[in-house]
């Protein structure tokens, strides 16, 4: 080959391509994006809209179902899900896979434009919003000290406009601490006395705090602006507001309210159980997850030297450090992995030199990927890396067959050059097909949809980058380094004497073994049919999963307490909670708990019911003899005595899967049968193996007190049912007037009425009620009051109404656990054929990702035989060959079993991979069959032959690519678990297909021979 003989004729040009490839490679790492897994685009857009203090009933009629009305006729729409609760609505549009999300949100935009104006007329202007999984804040920073209400400043002030202005991040949030704010607290008897209503002080509160431009006047030659200043400048400007009453007599806002200056809590933010503000940071979409970490790192230790002494700023959760350790247990397992292939190598060689010349195309090879991965716009995450660690065995394979050719051709007595040049010249051609083969199984998974899709479409282009680069280098500089580093390859002292004599049984016993498979063939037949049939029988106890999720560290606790609950009560169930986390002090690094959070996160996830959240982080896995998951089984089962609340712990997961591992979607017209079929699903699931924390969407109702206004009977009394509603609302909430600026701070400014004023149901029957003509009536003759029971959250589904049962696993897989409920949902009666369930979350996920994987495994085994058809010009060679193929079954469900692990996504693409690497062996065994029947040799000879010299290349090859995923198989270090599954496959798979290849083809080449040899004779004999 002309590449070949010009590589080893021009090694100074080789040497600086080389160079210029690592100096890219180091450029493009420097710069490539560093996070856990690649950036995830689903198409789904949110609208978001704020009906203040409406019922979850009235949210869902007025505001959420002519929404999805207007949307549900955009093309591209998939699901429209709805969720109503009080006071917001939440839309969610799901589009199909492959949609274009700028696209769709235009049109979105444009429908949303043209329902605004039916909304009612309290509802705010819809948000729309473009979902992204990766907007979850990245990392929670503490700051702490003996001033909580100096801290909001210090935290609004100084530490949030400093993050907001570090490379990367998007926003930085605020969680807790206490907001300034001025109270007017109206005096009901004093109100009455002069005769002036709420209303009235509003707008003589807005008319006073105003400013105002003049236009202009000359003084002199310059032009001089008018303007009337008439903000407040005090608190005690407010309450000198003059107020004239109807009957024309001056008052001030102190003679009818009292003012107070004073502070609104924010919930309560506890860090390892001490009150704090805690600052959220969230990155840019296109940010470096580890450089934005970094940064704030940096910027807490530079802002720290400015702060008060008592003040201390503390990183509570950061989740770059789990990437960082992911990451560096990869390349960690790279490095074991490299090392072990090299081992194998120094072994069958013999020479050092030789070993290093593979050993310097492995960094190339890596390098380069690098440059190819910056230039496709991939990230450094756990599945690319792991698919350079998964590669780095494959690479090797096609530097080894030739520079095995080139040892042989030197120890023939070539020259350097001459044994570069022709070694690897004759070989090269059936190297490349050999890697096209393996490239070619990664095709179809670029036409995979769905999150399968997004997840591993870059591992798919990190392999082949991966083998595309090292075929590059073994047909370059592998003959160049060869050409200048083998010159004692002639040489054979005796060096590594034993293996060449443990070689050499091996071959004789395999020799022995192939003889009496060609003698017994329909045995060898009906052995391989029975090893087939029996791994498929161990399916059933394997069991299937989703992704298996990586060991982070972090723990979720819920705290749900009934809707209503005050604040106090549920501190009072965190402090039970507090004592019982005590217990495990040594394991846990931060504890940061949240009660009644006011963000909007939290509340949109914990569907806004009451009670308070826990982040724990525990200490590195190194560090503690329990799993994540084990730490939380104890939790559960030490925090479920606690009465009061609902407690939920979990793990916290990667969050790229959907919800969580079960979700049981009932859909029909009527709430109350929803939920009594919901409260039937759960009671039925919870005694299936392996359910952990069901619960039902409806499991929360709220109490609610339905006033009914007599339209009639207040009209009657000169009120408009609009005057009867702003009352109640104003006698029962506060009402914002006016912004207060000091300092630079805007500060609200609000009516209330005395809290012992509006807290029981007495308050509220007897509510005065003003007309315009100053008369006053009790709520209570005008309205009737109904007390009920209602849903805090009202879930719709494409327009019909819907409950959802979820619940998590454990001990069990997924697959197993998803046919069981399944079984138990078929069963059940339903009311009538309105009310239907379906199956989502992971387990509808992982239905479809296998679905999809399965029929790109059918067309990856075509392709491989299309390439081999290619190569050998014959549909009957590459048929022989795929034989391989079913042998592999028997080492994949054979390892999954012995390991226990499930066959999840990760499992399935490694069966993928080994479509693409098991017919290697193979297609070397029949190519040397080939040549020696050419050559005038005897078929048994051939076989016979054809076998013992190519054991041992073959024998390089396995070793190499099963010891180099070794470190993976094993799941050392953090992040592993996602890879592990695919290691385990590719190696039980090809040692098993390895084993049977060597003996199992030679044994079907024999029947596929004789069966030309039959259709040649019949032909000749027409002839």
């Amino acid at each position: 080959m002309k590449i070949v003989s010009t590589s080893v004729k021009r090694p100074v040009g080789v040497i600086m391509i080389v160079l210029a490839i690592i100096a890219m490679g180091v450029i493009s790492v420097r710069n490539l994006a560093i996070d856990l897994f690649p950036e995830i685009d689903l198409p789904i857009a949110v609208v978001a809209t704020s009906y203040p203090d409406a019922a979850p009933q009235e949210v869902e009629n007025l505001v959420s179902a002519p929404i999805e009305g207007a949307l549900s006729s955009i093309e591209g729409v998939d699901t429209i899900q709805s969720q109503s609760q009080s006071g917001s609505s939440l839309v969610i549009i799901m589009f199909q896979n492959g949609t274009n999300l700028d696209n769709a949100l235009l049109e979105v935009r444009e429908s949303i434009d043209q329902v605004t104006s039916f909304l009612p007329e309290g509802a705010n202007d819809p948000s729309v919003l473009r979902f992204n999984p990766n907007q979850m804040p990245i990392m929670w920073v503490g700051l702490s000290g003996s001033d909580i209400a100096n801290l909001q400043n210090i935290a609004e002030d100084q530490v949030q406009p400093y993050f907001e202005r570090q490379a990367g991040v998007a926003s930085v949030s605020i969680e807790g601490g206490q907001d300034r704010i001025i109270n007017l607290e109206l005096n009901r008897s004093a109100i009455q006395q002069y005769g002036v209503s709420p209303q009235l002080i509003q707008q003589s509160l807005g008319g006073a705090n105003q400013s105002a431009s003049a236009g202009a006047i000359q003084k002199g030659d310059k032009d001089l602006q008018l303007r009337i200043d008439g903000s407040f400048d005090t608190v005690d400007d407010i309450s000198n507001t003059i107020i004239r009453t109807p009957q024309g007599a001056q008052i001030t806002v102190k003679d009818v309210a009292t003012v107070e200056d004073t502070f609104q809590k924010n919930g309560t933010t506890l860090v390892n159980n001490e009150e704090a503000v805690v600052l959220s940071v969230l990155k840019q979409s296109d940010g470096n997850t580890v450089e934005v970490s970094d940064n704030i790192i940096a910027a807490i230790d530079d802002l720290q030297e400015n702060l008060p002494s008592d003040v201390e700023l503390e990183l509570v959760v950061d989740t770059s450090q789990f990437i960082k350790q992911s990451i560096n247990s990869v390349i960690q397992n790279m490095i074991f992995g490299g090392i072990f292939a090299l081992l194998v190598l120094l072994l069958f060689l013999k020479s050092f030199r030789a070993t290093i010349v593979i050993g310097v195309s492995i960094p190339i090879a890596i390098v380069s990927t690098f440059v190819l991965l910056y230039f496709t716009g991939e990230t450094l995450n756990i599945l690319t890396m792991g698919g350079l660690a998964l590669g780095i065995g494959m690479m090797v394979d096609s530097s080894i067959v030739i520079l095995e050719n080139i040892v042989s051709y030197r120890q023939r007595g070539h020259s350097l050059k001459e044994a570069a040049i022709k070694g690897a010249s004759e070989i090269a051609p059936a190297v490349i097909a050999s890697t096209t083969t393996t490239l070619v199984v990664f095709l179809p998974i670029v036409f995979v949809e769905g999150i399968a899709s997004e997840l591993f479409t870059p591992l798919a282009l990190t392999i082949s980058f991966s083998l595309i680069a090292s075929l590059v280098v073994a047909v370059t500089l592998v003959p160049m380094l060869s050409s200048k580093l083998l010159s004692k390859m002639t040489e054979d002292n005796g060096r590594r004497y034993w293996f060449d004599r443990l070689l050499n049984r091996v071959t004789n016993g395999y020799a022995k073994v192939l003889a009496k498979a060609l003698k017994l063939r329909k045995t060898t037949i009906a052995i391989t049919i029975a090893a087939i049939v029996g791994s498929a029988c161990l399916v059933p106890f394997i069991g299937t999963a989703f992704i298996p999720e990586g060991d982070q560290g972090q723990i979720s606790i819920s705290v749900e307490t009934p809707t209503g609950t005050s604040e106090q009560k549920t501190l009072e169930i965190t402090d039970q909670v507090d004592e019982k986390l005590k217990e495990y002090d040594d394991v846990i690094d931060v504890n940061y708990m949240t009660v009644n959070s006011s963000d909007a996160s939290f509340s949109m996830m914990s569907s806004g019911s009451a009670g308070g959240s826990y982040t724990i982080q525990l200490v590195p896995q190194d560090q503690r003899s329990q799993s994540t998951d084990e730490v939380v089984q104890e939790l559960d089962e030490d925090l479920s005595a606690i009465a009061g609340a609902e407690i939920i712990v979990s793990a916290m997961g990667s969050g790229f899967s959907s919800g969580d591992p079960v979700q049981i979607q009932i859909s029909g017209p009527e709430h109350d049968v929803l939920e009594e079929l919901a409260s039937q699903v759960l009671t039925n699931i919870e005694d299936v193996e392996g359910v952990y924390n069901p619960t039902t969407s409806v499991s929360e109702t709220q109490p609610e007190m339905n006033i009914v206004v007599d339209r009639e009977l207040a009209a009657q009394y000169g009120l408009s049912y609009q005057e009867v509603m702003s009352q109640i609302q104003l006698g029962f909430t506060s009402q914002t007037v006016m912004q207060y600026r000091e300092a630079g701070d805007e500060i609200n400014v609000r009516l209330i009425y005395p809290e012992e004023e509006r807290t029981t149901i007495n308050d509220l029957e007897n509510l005065m009620i003003q007309n315009q003509q100053g008369t006053q009536i009790p709520l209570l003759t005008i309205a009737d009051f109904e007390q009920e029971q209602s849903a805090a959250t009202i879930t719709r589904s494409n327009q019909e109404r819907q409950v959802t049962v979820t619940s998590e696993i454990s001990g069990r897989d997924l697959g197993s656990v998803t046919q069981d409920i399944e079984n138990i949902l078929d069963g059940m009666q339903f009311p009538s054929d309105e009310y239907t369930y379906s199956i989502g979350g992971q387990a509808e996920d992982m239905a479809e990702a296998f679905t999809d994987l399965g029929l790109a495994l059918i067309l990856s085994i075509f392709l491989v035989y299309a390439v081999m058809a290619v190569q050998f010009e014959s549909f009957l060679q590459p048929f022989i060959i795929m034989f391989s193929m079913p042998a592999t079954a028997v080492g994949v469900f054979g390892g999954l079993f012995i390991t226990g692990q499930p066959l999840s996504i990760t499992a399935f693409i490694g069966v993928i991979m080994l479509a693409g690497i098991v017919v290697n062996n193979a297609i070397v065994l029949v190519d040397y069959i080939n040549i020696l029947r050419e050559r005038g040799v005897d078929r048994f000879e051939a076989i016979m032959e054809a076998g013992k010299a190519r054991l041992r290349p073959i024998l390089m090859t396995t070793l190499t690519t099963i010891l180099a995923m070794v470190p993976l198989a094993l799941g050392y270090g953090e992040g592993a678990e996602t890879q592990q599954p695919m290691a385990i496959t590719v190696i039980f798979g090809l040692t098993v297909s390895s084993l049977f290849t060597l003996v199992l083809i030679p044994v079907v080449y024999t029947y596929f021979d004789n069966l030309s040899e039959r259709i040649k004779k019949v032909f000749t004999k027409k002839a």
